[in-house]
């Protein structure tokens, strides 16, 4: 049998099955985990398959941040009361146009009690709050801001901080995946490891199972109930990247390396629909508390967004308007308020007493910059930002020395070690067209029998918008919904 296609296999043309179970789940991130524990609570028989050799993918290689609210322990323990309707209007504006809706809405009301849920198994979270803007807060504090403070946000729901970091020494992915580990460790759950899922078995329009591939032999597993892919995305799959998000090529990607598309590419075959393929985050290579600071501009020395706004917000302006020709200009006190140890390393690539000397040196038009920062200081010497609403928190008139930080050389977070991020480092959030309980429609919006899907694999909350922790919060919520459904699915 060829490894290479994708296509479904009949169930008539199988002369053996090696494995049979209720649930099969494919990938074991945060989302097969969740529809694990899920769908044997459920009363099923579940076996995961996980092409690694260990669990945990990109989920355990984040940042740990879950994007929770509408009223959760940790939010009162800090003194915030929030509600589900504020959660669900911030999502919908900042996921970007045509984001789903339903889910937004169904996630936000649910919201709470998934927190309670993840506590229930384990997953810590730690009641104080990180007050600065940062990708990932240099303590071990449970709780940050997501840009829910900055315009246009704050104009259309009441803000409240709703980024829920899982307590750990650094990135907090890991631990979070350790935990769900734990807790389907103590199921029966079978997980098959160095199992590479390649093509779904179909019988009479239904899926019904998967031909896996394990140390160069082929197997075949049949699901009596349903099969739910939890793949990832596809940002390490060069050839569907140029596909469908050209913008991508050539950038670093932030995954484990195995975000191939195999799930999505699988579901296809079957008739599966997708949605937004071309829609990523862009973890912009700056540092937050840099950029707040002062400014971002373009080549020509113009601003284009307010820089306290959630950074992967910024990134995709940069991106997707600027092709990543950007730089962060602040002066010095700006750059020595930044405590060292949020500052990742980092230092500009270029200092001058005067505008025009640092124009020069960067290669912007003359005057340009000058024209920026002199209008942006005659009003921040008011508290004012009327181009781009910039809270007045961190408005004040920039002063020489001047500096400026090129964006696309890139940094290294302290978890990465030696390897860091050159522009951005992107993974795509578009993916196979799912309901709320992760049915897998195909192109007539109908559920295609027997499958299901979610985290990256699927197009969840996002259309072209990105807030973090709405990957582990949706793929975990959604994961869950997924092996329930599963698990009471019936081929009648």
């Amino acid at each position: 049998m060829s490894t290479h296609k994708v296509t479904p296999v009949d169930a008539g043309e199988v002369d053996h099955i090696d494995y049979e179970t209720d649930v099969l789940i494919v990938g074991y991130g945060c989302a097969g985990a969740a529809a694990a524990l899920e769908a044997t609570a459920a009363g099923a028989e579940v076996i995961v398959l996980e092409k690694l050799g260990g669990g945990g993918g990109s989920s355990a290689l984040s940042g740990g941040e879950m994007y929770l609210g509408g009223g959760t322990e940790v939010q009162r323990a800090c003194g915030f009361e929030d509600t589900p309707g504020d959660m669900e209007a911030f999502l919908l504006a900042a996921l970007g146009p045509n984001a789903d809706q339903e889910k937004i809405g169904l996630y936000s009301r649910h919201s709470a009690r998934h927190y309670q849920w993840l506590v229930d198994h384990g997953v810590p979270f730690k009641p104080s709050l990180w007050d600065s803007p940062t990708w990932v807060p240099p303590t071990d504090d449970g709780l940050m801001w997501m840009g829910e403070k900055a315009w246009p946000f704050a104009d259309l729901a009441q803000p409240s901080p709703r980024g829920h970091r899982v307590t750990s020494d650094g990135f907090g992915g890991k631990v979070l995946m350790q935990k769900l580990f734990e807790a389907v460790n103590a199921t029966p759950v079978a997980v098959h490891t160095d199992t590479n899922a390649v093509r779904l078995v179909t019988e009479a329009g239904r899926v019904v199972g998967v031909v896996a591939k394990q140390y160069g032999r082929h197997y075949t597993y049949r699901a009596r109930s349903g099969v739910v892919l939890t793949t990832g995305g596809f940002a390490d799959n060069a050839a569907m990247v140029a596909q469908h998000a050209p913008q991508l090529v050539g950038l670093g990607v932030n995954s484990d390396g195995g975000d191939d598309g195999r799930g999505i590419v699988m579901a296809q075959a079957a008739g599966a629909a997708v949605r937004h393929m071309s829609a990523a985050q862009v973890g912009i290579s700056l540092i937050p508390g840099m950029m707040v600071r002062g400014m971002i501009v373009d080549a020509a020395g113009r601003r284009f967004i307010n820089e306290d706004v959630y950074p992967g917000l910024v990134g995709q302006a940069a991106l997707f308007k600027h092709g990543l020709k950007v730089w962060v200009i602040l002066d010095e006190q700006a750059y020595e308020e930044v405590p060292e140890n949020e500052r990742w390393g980092v230092q500009p690539h270029f200092v001058a007493e005067t505008l025009d000397d640092l124009e020069q040196q960067i290669g912007m038009p003359p005057g340009a910059l000058q024209t920026t920062v002199n209008e942006y200081n005659r009003h921040a010497a008011d508290g004012q930002d009327p181009y781009f609403h910039k809270s007045a928190q961190w408005l004040r008139p920039l002063r020489s020395p001047f500096a400026a930080i090129d964006v696309q050389r890139g940094i290294v977070p302290p978890e990465y070690g030696e390897a860091g991020r050159g522009g951005a480092e992107v993974f795509t959030i578009g993916g196979l067209h799912t309901t709320i309980d992760g049915h897998v429609l195909d192109l007539d919006g109908e559920p295609i029998p027997g499958l299901f899907a979610a985290g990256r694999a699927s197009s969840g909350l996002h259309s072209w918008g990105y807030i973090s922790g709405t990957s582990l919060g949706d793929g975990t919520f959604f994961g869950r919904r997924a092996g329930v459904a599963a698990a009471q699915s019936t081929s009648s």
